[in-house]
């Protein structure tokens, strides 16, 4: 009898129970989140009615893994380009909640009487809401488009941010001695560089890279080349010094500015999720019965700080970004529960031990709770906004809006401002750019130099001008980088701000120096090396400088290239796309997302056409394509749906899909369009409705409407008759609509 080891085990006994929850779960239309952690109590040590999980240490693995993928997927939603679109208000909304929530959370723990690590975690718990629950309760709610939703949504982005910074934080502080403000400082300004270095050296190396060989990615070679990149970024991660959570985070953020980063995106969906239920059932293994029963005040308590703190914290920092108070009201109501990066952060306190056994099953009691809450604090957010209203002076809601319209005003750039982005900006990042070579040479190049050639001056000397002159284009761009696109505001404000920039280069050359002096000392000490390797590298430099500029204007070229490669391959395909439709009708394709509320409907079931009154003409599913699909078609994930129908009807149709991706492939264009036929009197099909003649390969198109004298049909039904003289627009492959023309009976 072969012998299977416990892990084997303990995975099957997982998955089981996970798809057991997840069925259950989802016929009674509850989050699986919650079925995965009740999953995981009744597998776990502490239920005992049938086989349970025998080695905890070996789940405790797989959770691990889970984590990795669970912050890659998050990485690939995330962007940091993202995070730049949401705006100041999701910024200060997100920032004052996570303060209120981690500030308060300290306090109550500390007034529990607990130590200050498990109050410092459980404010840090606290502060996170969760993406899943709150998409669920909304898409149930039907509040998609809302103006407070996109509000919500960037706040999510922004905190997901705030917990990779906190993980890292937390797991700094964690260690005897670390808890200083100059740890800290010094922390920060590490993690803020390896995260830039990371990010620029990604995007100038992964983009291009991918396109080399995109013709032989496959979606299998796909997803292993995008798992092998994020393990590889885990490693680089933990040999700084930083956490494997925070490497799979940034390889993510980084794939999603690639123009595969959607396409990797929904290939990983399956393996996230599968080691996301391997990770939320391990999670729910650690609910203790006991300890609930021992700490359930602690549990209401935490609950209504949830609800309260939230409703307080977000909702007050949305007030304070210039939001309406209804909307400050709707978006800390729609905060109010803890979530999946509750669950990280809790799962780390454990891992570091460094906080107590009751403090986990505390949390997740507080995710349950809230997770049923959730519905219900979403529902009454108007009535309790209303209620707020009537009991605030009416001289204090005056001050709000004149508050409110003074925040969204539109403001000019200040001076400073203009500065920073003009000339700050690029020197921050070149200057990231030279201490990152400089350590490289100092740590790589200078022992390996050693080890070769011996320990000698002149070792030295070669190896600091030699990586002064690979920094060379970024110290001469630090100095000298102009602005090559400005508007016209812009030009006559820096002429205005003439004074402020003689000070702006002074600092920008002061920056150059002390980045030369930093790389000298990497390889000598002594003042006279110094001073010899400076005169020595300007000397080499200047005779090098017809070749410094344009090598650097090609290096920044290709970063940008890249850096905008998704957004400029989309806008072209625009601009390449036909003048297909006619009067005020647009023919555009859309990509049902993973999460829409419309996938594995059929389009009868969908009620798609009676809702947005777009008309889906055609489905591109991989190498299949739909042409004219009845009602009976199912709507699949990462369908690419082509729609028939006015600007106001196509918006409809984007909100109503989830749609996050408008690229269409050429190919389309060349087989398929939408042309005109004049039905004679002659006609097979004269006198008969749509629904007779038929649409579909049969007859070679989709009618998608109907020029009737001085009447225009658009998208007309099926029961609509076609009449002598009426001019009908055909969506279909251009070849056969050509043969029919041509044909004896060009009619339909």
């Amino acid at each position: 009898m072969t012998h299977l080891p416990p892990m084997i085990i303990d995975l099957s006994i997982i998955l089981i129970a996970a798809a057991v929850s997840t069925i259950v779960f989802s016929k009674f239309k509850q989050p699986i989140v919650l079925g995965y952690l009740i999953a995981g109590f009744a597998v776990g040590p502490y239920f005992s009615l049938w086989p349970t999980v025998i080695d905890t240490e070996g789940v405790k693995l797989w959770a691990e893994i889970g984590v990795i993928f669970l912050l890659f997927g998050l990485g690939l939603e995330f962007s940091f380009k993202k995070l730049a679109k949401v705006g100041k208000s999701a910024s200060i909304s997100a920032t004052f909640e996570v303060i209120t929530m981690l500030g308060l959370g300290y306090l109550v723990g500390r007034a529990f009487g607990w130590s200050s690590m498990d109050s410092l975690f459980l404010g840090a718990i606290l502060s996170m809401s969760s993406t899943t629950i709150i998409i669920r309760a909304f898409d149930e709610a039907g509040l998609k488009g809302k103006g407070f939703v996109g509000l919500v949504f960037g706040i999510l982005i922004v905190e997901d941010l705030i917990a990779i910074l906190l993980m890292v934080f937390l797991t700094a502080i964690s260690i005897p001695g670390n808890f200083s403000g100059y740890n800290l400082i010094f922390l920060s300004l590490r993690l803020g560089f390896f995260l830039m270095i990371w990010f620029l050296v990604g995007i100038y190396i992964l983009p291009s890279a991918l396109k080399k060989v995109r013709k032989y990615l496959s979606n299998e070679i796909m997803l292993v080349v995008s798992i092998s990149l994020c393990f590889l970024m885990v490693v680089l991660a933990s040999k700084a010094g930083f956490s494997a959570a925070l490497g799979a985070f940034i390889m993510g953020s980084i794939l999603a500015e690639t123009q595969e980063g959607e396409r990797i995106e929904h290939l990983l969906v399956p393996v996230k999720d599968l080691f996301a239920a391997v990770f939320f059932v391990s999670v729910g293994m650690m609910i203790n019965p006991e300890i609930l029963r021992e700490h359930y005040a602690v549990v209401l308590l935490i609950v209504a700080l949830t609800i309260i703190g939230k409703l307080l914290g977000s909702g007050f920092g949305a007030v304070l970004s210039g939001r309406s108070l209804k909307q400050s009201v709707q978006a800390g109501m729609s905060l109010a529960q803890i979530g999946e990066f509750s669950f990280i952060i809790a799962t780390l306190g454990m891992s570091l031990k460094v906080t107590s056994d009751f403090l986990y099953p505390i949390i997740i009691a507080v995710s349950a709770v809230t997770t049923f809450t959730t519905p219900y604090m979403i529902k009454y957010s108007d009535p309790i906004y209303h209620w707020i209203e009537a009991r605030l002076p009416q001289r204090f809601l005056e001050r709000l809006r004149k508050y409110e319209l003074a925040m969204t005003a539109d403001s000019k750039e200040g001076a400073f401002g203009l500065l920073w982005r003009i000339y700050g900006l690029a020197a921050l990042l070149n200057s990231v750019v030279v201490i990152a070579i400089a350590l490289a040479a100092g740590r790589l190049l200078m022992p390996m130099m050693k080890t070769t050639l011996g320990h000698s001056t002149w070792v030295s000397i070669t190896a600091s001008i030699l990586t002064l002159l690979l920094c060379s284009p970024f110290l001469v761009a630090i100095v000298l980088k102009t602005p090559k696109k400005l508007s016209v505001e812009e030009i006559q404000t820096l002429a205005r701000l003439r004074s402020l920039q003689i000070g702006v280069l002074i600092m920008r050359i002061l920056i150059a120096f002390s980045l030369t002096a930093f790389i000298i000392k990497q390889f000598s000490s002594t003042k006279f090396l110094f001073a010899f390797i400076l005169v020595a590298a300007s000397i080499i430099i200047f005779s090098l400088r017809k070749f410094i500029k344009p090598f650097y204007s090609s290096v920044e070229k290709h970063f940008l290239s890249n850096l905008n490669g998704k957004e400029l391959a989309e806008i072209e395909t625009i601009e390449k796309l036909p003048e297909l439709a006619p009067w005020n009708a647009t023919l555009v394709n859309l990509t049902l997302s993973s999460d829409s509320i419309l996938a594995g409907l059929t389009l009868e079931e969908s009620r798609f056409r009676t809702v947005s009154g777009a008309t889906v003409a055609m489905i591109d599913r991989g190498k299949r394509r739909i042409f004219a699909p009845t009602r009976s078609e199912r709507l699949l994930p990462n369908d690419q749906l082509f729609l028939i129908g006015t600007d106001e009807q196509l918006t409809t149709a984007q909100i109503l899909i989830e749609a996050r991706n408008t690229e269409i492939e050429p190919s389309h264009d060349e087989l398929f369009n939408l042309e005109s036929l004049l039905v004679t009197e002659n006609s097979l099909h004269a006198h008969k409705s749509i629904r007779e003649i038929g649409t579909g390969e049969g007859v070679g198109g989709l009618i998608v409407g109907i020029e009737r004298q001085a009447e225009r049909i658009l998208n007309p039904e099926s029961s609509v008759v076609i009449e002598p003289g009426d001019l009908i627009w055909i969506f279909g492959r251009r070849d056969r609509i050509r043969a029919l023309k041509q044909s004896s009976n060009p009619v339909i």
